[in-house]
């Protein structure tokens, strides 16, 4: 029989994903994706475009969380799916479906017949900004519906941010909930999975460098490089299994009521 709870997650994360698409609050982002939208490229031409913003999908009991910057322009803000309908999708659900992750190795469109189990995927802004660069207070104005979607996968275990907008708004984030994390201490450009005990432990990020990573006082680790489909498969420090067995190659994040060390 199906999970009530994850049944009632299911239609609380559908309502918020309503509301995401509707939303108009950046006049800049809603002019552009729009403008996009009436101009496909040749390639597209015929299509209908999303133009919209895009909300966030996968399981509401996923243990793996997985945020991007923004909807590629004509990507997801064509497709209305993150990471769906562009190469940055190609990869990142090739690795999904081979860690058992999700029923299939490729997202091409939302009637594609995509699943992910234990996984859900989600972006700092949801729209696609010009330039690939929303403003501060763009990502001020999305912030509230990622708030909404932690307070919502409180399965989550592993956190993995691709970018240094990702990062810093993962980190903002869990701090308002009353984490206790530092800002955001990564170079630009890489992915950086997180590591933490959870609020009211007063864990130290480490400083992410060139080499790896270096251990602070407190337990916690963050660790930031350049994600490449080599990389993704190669980290095997600490992983989470799947459903199936299958291990994905991540960081774990303990849960938040996890005391000291």
């Amino acid at each position: 029989m199906p999970d009530p709870a994850a049944r009632t997650g299911l239609d609380v994360l559908a309502a918020l994903a309503a509301e995401v698409a509707a939303c108009r609050r950046c006049p800049r982002l809603t002019a552009y994706r729009e403008a996009v939208a009436a101009r496909p490229r040749p390639a597209y031409r015929g299509e209908r475009y999303w133009g919209r913003p895009v909300p966030g999908f996968g399981d509401p009991a996923a243990r793996l969380l997985i945020i991007g910057l923004a909807p590629a322009a004509h990507g997801a803000n064509r497709t209305g799916r993150m990471f769906t309908g562009d190469s940055s999708g190609d990869w990142l659900f090739r690795a999904l479906h081979r860690a058992g992750f999700a029923n299939q190795p490729e997202s091409r469109a939302r009637s594609d017949g995509l699943t992910l189990r234990g996984a859900y995927v989600t972006a700092s802004c949801r729209c696609a900004p010009p330039e690939n660069r929303p403003s501060t207070g763009e990502l001020a104005a999305c912030r509230p519906f990622l708030e909404r979607e932690l307070a919502l996968l409180q399965r989550v275990e592993v956190v993995v941010v691709l970018g240094r907008i990702a990062f810093d708004t993962y980190l903002r984030v869990r701090r308002a909930q009353g984490w206790g994390w530092p800002a955001a201490a990564g170079r630009g450009g890489g992915a950086a999975p997180a590591r933490d005990r959870g609020p009211g432990t007063g864990g130290r990020a480490a400083r992410p460098h060139r080499r790896g990573h270096r251990p602070q006082p407190g337990g916690t680790t963050t660790r930031s490089w350049r994600l490449s489909p080599r990389r993704w498969r190669s980290e095997r420090r600490t992983s989470v299994p799947n459903s199936s067995g299958s291990r994905l190659n991540s960081t774990t994040i303990p849960p938040r009521n996890a005391s000291p060390g």
